[in-house]
């Protein structure tokens, strides 16, 4: 099993930034072995879309509406998985949640909630003009 728990969420201004914070627990959970966690939120269709995702080694991708204004990272026990926003936009208003692959797996190509198996509550970003 593994738990994630989010934090960070908030009210903020067009243009303005917000830190995500995630943290990653559980039994199955082993920061030394292969792992894949992401942050998703409602796409268009309301379906969770990967907004970010991160591996062991610290390959990231990231979806091409927050490409050079978000960046997903981990600190260095690997139990905290971070979203830094910047230059946030009326459209990134959304419920945020951090979600794991099974351990054991590297990401690879898989950037779909599908291959996610364990998922946070959701932190809520809203931002205004």
């Amino acid at each position: 099993q593994v738990q994630l728990v989010e934090s960070g969420g908030g009210s903020v201004q067009s243009g303005g930034s917000l830190k995500l914070s995630c943290k990653v627990s559980g039994s199955s959970y082993k920061p030394y072995n292969p792992y894949c966690v992401g942050w998703f939120r409602p796409g268009p269709g309301k379906e969770l879309e990967a907004v970010a995702r991160i591996d062991r080694d610290g390959y990231t991708r990231y979806i091409d509406a927050v490409k050079g204004r978000f960046t997903i990272s981990q600190d260095d026990a690997k139990t905290l998985l971070y979203l830094q926003m910047n230059g946030l936009k009326n459209d990134d208003t959304a419920m945020y949640f951090c979600a794991s692959g099974e351990p054991g797996l590297w990401c690879h190509d898989r950037f779909s909630a599908v291959y996610f198996s364990y998922w946070g509550q959701g932190t809520q970003v809203t931002v205004s003009s």
